[in-house]
């Protein structure tokens, strides 16, 4: 296996432009408080109601000291806030599947750290349990089984609830190709009302069928890190299950939402170079282009429709795991539009309500043509290309490495007239 390259640090990543993080306002003054104790001096602080945190900030302090000092004092407001960037330096790409193991403790959220109005917040019992699922993900390395889970009586009475209400709405409202997974689910994952599916079963099966495989994650990566898994077919899934007092409600993703709403769409091979076309353009992408793909994500991943003849179904995670969603977004209130990535990548949008916009795409395979040509519309000074073969990613940033692809290209081609050549001579 080859090693990985190690991340440049702050000694070597030059000047720093400013310094983003999220927290509650109110924890504003110990983040400030670490940078004096530091000694670092900034002149410009900015913040704005966090859009993807309930009750949190985004800041933005901009220093006008550097290195050492400025170091320390980030990795001490990555203890305290959430989604901590750095404004300027150079981005560290994967390039090795391994290269994800670095991820497993950048969770914005897990374990027994809910919020206070979390259902599970008050249960001692239940955060113990997220603590257990919390612990596989950390401690999972790549190349490793997945660890399988005995899930609980009640885990197992919340599914139940779930899964059955669900699998009544499907064939209305699910499109084709997720109803043609869904069998395959269950006849050879253990897809039932009264059993959790374990993710390494289901990981072998879509490896299978895709290409892609499923990672334990213990929470909420940030979006450039969850979309890097995307880039080597990787999805971070959750073990854990919401809360049994809110079958109906969970304040964040969990098991059911994985296995219920994306697993299915991954099996599909266009669905899955769709998905892999998002984490590709992330990949060294600056921070603005990486929150447009992370809202492409949420238009189509999560909440995507798709075109079936006269037909408007569902492929979106987020609506085919939500009961309401699910029926609500085939009524004339919200608006639909067709799908184009330059407008849905600036599009706001809420998240603790029903969709007030969706976009619906034509197929898979033109939603994978637009954004293939949108992300090459990405300002970057190189490109990448994902080798299947050594689940490396190939940056091509020059002559030699445009040589090098264009060789492989020829074979390619040359294989390909061969056969377009033996298959005439067999038909005459």
């Amino acid at each position: 296996m080859d090693s990985a390259e190690e991340p440049k640090s702050a000694a070597q990543i030059g000047n720093i432009e400013a310094v983003k993080f999220t927290t509650k306002f109110d924890n504003l003054i110990p983040a400030l408080t670490i940078l004096e104790k530091h000694d670092v001096k900034i002149s410009h602080v900015e913040s704005r109601q966090s859009k993807e945190f309930k009750d949190c900030h985004d800041f933005m302090v901009v220093p006008t000291t550097q290195m050492n000092g400025l170091k320390t004092a980030i990795d001490e407001l990555k203890k305290i806030g959430k989604c901590v960037t750095i404004v300027g330096e150079d981005i560290w790409i994967p390039k090795h599947v391994s290269d994800l193991d670095r991820y497993v403790d950048k969770v914005l959220s897990a374990g027994e750290d809910l919020e206070a109005d979390h259902p599970g917040f008050t249960d001692a019992v239940y955060r113990k349990r997220r603590k257990y699922f919390a612990d596989i993900a950390l401690n999972y390395k790549h190349g490793e089984s997945i660890p399988r889970v005995e899930y609980t009586e009640d885990e197992v009475k919340t599914w139940n609830a779930i899964y059955t209400r669900l699998t009544a709405l499907y064939p209305k409202h699910a499109c084709k190709e997720f109803l043609e997974a869904f069998p395959l689910l269950q006849q050879k994952c253990g897809y039932s009302a009264d059993n959790i599916p374990q993710l390494e079963d289901i990981s072998n099966f879509l490896r299978d069928r895709s290409g892609f495989s499923l990672r334990p994650v213990a929470g909420l990566l940030s979006s450039r890190d969850f979309l890097a898994g995307l880039a080597f077919r990787v999805f971070h899934a959750t073990q854990y299950i919401r809360h049994g007092s809110k079958p109906l409600y969970t304040p964040e993703p969990d098991v059911c939402h994985e296995l219920l709403g994306h697993v299915p769409m991954f099996a599909d091979p266009d669905f899955a170079q769709f998905s892999q076309e998002l984490g590709l353009a992330s990949l060294g992408a600056s921070e603005e282009d990486v929150k447009k793909l992370a809202t492409l994500y949420w238009f189509t991943i999560e909440f995507g429709l798709c075109r079936e003849g006269k037909d408007v179904k569902a492929y979106g995670a987020g609506i085919l795991s939500s009961f309401g969603e699910i029926e609500y977004c085939q009524t004339d209130e919200p608006e639909r539009r067709n799908f184009e990535p330059e407008k849905a990548a600036i599009q706001e949008y809420p998240i603790t309500r029903f969709q007030p916009i969706y976009y619906v795409a034509d197929s898979f395979k033109s939603a994978k043509d637009k954004m293939k040509d949108y992300a090459s519309k990405i300002p970057r000074s190189f490109n990448v290309r994902y080798n299947p073969f050594t689940k490396r990613i190939d940056v091509i940033d020059g002559t030699k490495g445009v040589a090098n692809l264009v060789k492989e290209l020829q074979g390619e081609v040359t294989m390909l007239q061969d056969t377009l050549t033996k298959i005439g001579s067999f038909r005459e």
